[in-house]
Formats: structure tokens, C-alpha cells, sequence
């Protein structure tokens, strides 16, 4: 009995030096630049979340086993009927399957590597072409969206790895072949999200040419699930909310321990949660987050915590819209302002920053 208490003893001290997250609760303020244009839910957004209970509500009454294939063929199927203005180009880069997104007029000197989300098991480039290519619009710059690795049946290093490789390479290499890029952006949105502020440290480290702007929608931040807004927001969030809505019955000590075992590091490791990192020294960065999901509080402890560390980090934030409503772009009139934010933010770095690209040799 007494070895017993003494592993429980062990077990009970590993959780929380290794795996609880430190008390972040002095970064819930300031909450950053709002845009709540009401306090009801817009027509817009009642069909934005109708328009996901026909395509995810079968999913999710699917058999378990079924479901990440369903959702995975789902998440592809979004943009199937849209036209886009934007040419879509196959590539390779250093190993990591992606695709070059071009809108009219794109210089292909300046560059985004552009990450999907998907809750780090589902999406690719052809799920988040709505994005890419308003993304090269607004740029004015050739897109790299990249086709990292996913869960299960790769680890989350695996990932990670593949954001690396392909940034080194983007670095040097454009749509029409070897030639070093002028200016770069990286963005991603919500499990892409937190692999783009997972990415930016690792450049600064490196001495790598940097980005001039990281552009951040909806991220995950925090693997410990620290934040209050996964609690408060669970009714609130239409798309994250019925995914995730067992989890709250699952002691988060448990969470922790699957997390150390799915993803082989601690969940507090920065490489996972970018809160907890060195955010020192990091290109401007705007994140973008819903009021009303799951995610609002990573964003803005994020942003706070950047800030904080002396960045110029920006929270903008909107009511009553879905996770990563970009994506309902052009019918979501809270997209339309999103896309324009981001527009406004890119214009502004550029204007603070003339020179190509910062690095060890710029």
C-alpha cells in the first residue's frame, strides 16, 4: 500500500512541475481592439453556423471510426465549388508537399507560408484555398500553402518539421524556381495558427532571414487548455464547441498526461504552447480571434504576454462570429472587415519597414 502512495505521490509532483501550465491570469487584460458590431448574432452568421450543421452534424453522428476520414474528406470539399481568381501550382518544398497559390498581379519575390489548421489531424492546401488566395490578394505576394504532416499517423514534431523545412526553403525558392525571396509573411489559422507562433521563435533563433509579420487566426497557444474561454465559451463556439464538448468531462489532469503521451513532450513545452515561450525579439504580429470560441483567451494571453515582452503584438477580436471566419469570405461582413484588418496591418509593417528581409546578413 505504501509503494502505492509513494508512485501516487510521484505521479501527483510530474504533473504539476512538468505538465501544468504556470497561472496566466494576469495576461486576460488588456483585451485588445474589439469590433463588436451588436449584441445579437448577425443573419449572416445564423447561416454561416446552418451552413455547418449540414456539413458537420453528419460527421459527428457518424460512427467514432469513421468520423476523422468523414471530416477530412469534409474539410477538402468546402471550396470544391468556389471559382477562384487565383492559380493553384503543385510544389515541392524540400520534401514537403505544398502548393504555390498566385492571385492577378502577385509578386512572386514576396512570399507567405501560409499553414492550415485542422486541429493538427485534418485540412491541407486545397481545404483552405479561400484563405490562400484572398491571402495572395491581399499580399500582393505568392502563397506557399504546405501540406505538413498530420495526426495520427504522425507524430506533432512531424509537423512542426515540416513548417521548418518548408520556410528554410521558401526562403530561397519561389513559384518560378531558386531566387531569394524580398519580403516574407507567415500566417496560419488556428492548429496553424499556433505552428505559425511556434515557427517564428525558431527563425530568431536560427539567425534566419525573418518575416516581416506574422498574421495568426484564431490560434491555439496554450496545449495545457488553461484558458477560461474554454469553458465559458463552450455554448458560444458553434464550430469547436459540439467537437469538444466531451473533453469537459475528462479531468484535465488526464488531458495533460495524453497530451505528454500523443505529442511525446510536456504540454507546457513552447514547442506546443507558444505562450509559454521566449517571445522576445518576434516580427509584428497580428492575431485575430472570436470573442465568442473557445480560443478567445489564448489569443489574447498570447498577444499580452508578446506585447509584454516588448513586440508590437495585436489582438483584434470580433463577436459572434465562428472560429477562423475568414474563411466565410465575401458573405460574412465580419470577414470582409477581417480581410480588410489584415490588409490595414500589412500596409502599416511594410511602411515601418523598408528594407527586404531582416536577418543575419540584412
Amino acid at each position: 500500500m505504501i509503494w502505492v502512495l509513494g508512485i501516487l505521490a510521484v505521479l501527483c509532483l510530474v504533473t504539476v512541475t512538468f505538465l501544468r501550465g504556470s497561472d496566466l491570469r494576469g495576461y486576460d487584460a488588456p483585451p485588445g481592439q474589439s469590433f463588436d458590431a451588436g449584441h445579437e448574432p448577425s443573419e449572416e452568421h445564423d447561416a454561416v453556423v446552418a451552413s455547418l450543421d449540414v456539413g458537420i452534424g453528419p460527421v459527428q453522428r457518424a460512427p467514432r471510426r469513421q468520423r476523422l476520414a468523414l471530416m477530412r474528406e469534409y474539410m477538402d470539399s468546402v471550396g470544391a465549388s468556389q471559382d477562384f481568381h487565383a492559380q493553384f501550382t503543385p510544389a515541392d518544398a524540400d520534401g514537403v508537399p505544398a502548393e504555390w497559390v498566385l492571385a492577378p498581379g502577385a509578386d512572386e519575390r514576396r512570399r507567405v507560408l501560409y499553414i492550415h489548421g485542422g486541429a493538427f489531424v485534418m485540412g491541407s492546401p486545397r481545404s483552405h484555398r479561400n484563405i490562400t488566395s484572398r491571402f495572395s490578394e491581399i499580399a500582393g505576394a505568392a502563397v506557399l500553402a504546405i501540406d505538413y504532416r498530420l495526426m495520427p499517423e504522425h507524430s506533432r514534431i512531424a509537423g512542426i518539421e515540416d513548417c521548418r523545412s518548408a520556410y528554410r526553403w521558401l526562403v530561397a525558392n519561389g513559384p518560378g524556381g531558386p531566387g531569394q525571396a524580398e519580403v516574407i509573411f507567415v500566417g496560419g489559422d488556428s492548429a496553424g495558427g499556433n505552428l505559425t507562433l511556434s515557427l517564428i521563435p525558431w527563425v530568431r533563433d536560427q539567425g534566419m532571414p525573418s518575416p516581416i509579420a506574422a498574421i495568426a487566426l484564431s490560434p491555439v497557444t496554450d496545449t495545457t487548455m488553461g484558458s477560461p474561454s474554454l469553458k465559458h465559451n463552450l455554448e458560444t463556439d458553434a464550430m469547436l464547441g459540439p467537437m469538444f464538448k466531451g473533453l469537459r468531462r475528462i479531468p484535465k489532469p488526464l488531458l495533460w498526461w495524453f497530451s505528454l503521451l500523443q505529442n511525446r513532450m510536456s504540454p507546457r513545452n513552447p514547442l506546443v504552447s507558444p505562450v509559454y515561450g521566449d517571445l522576445s525579439s518576434l516580427p509584428p504580429t497580428l492575431v485575430h480571434a472570436s470573442e465568442h470560441e473557445l480560443l478567445f483567451d489564448d489569443a489574447r494571453r498570447y498577444v499580452n504576454r508578446s506585447t509584454e515582452a516588448g513586440n508590437d503584438a495585436r489582438l483584434q477580436s470580433w463577436a459572434h462570429v465562428v472560429h477562423v471566419w475568414h474563411m466565410f469570405y465575401p458573405q460574412l461582413t465580419e470577414a470582409r472587415q477581417a480581410w480588410e484588418e489584415i490588409g490595414k496591418f500589412i500596409a502599416e509593417v511594410e511602411g515601418k519597414d523598408d528594407t527586404s528581409i531582416k536577418g543575419e546578413h540584412g
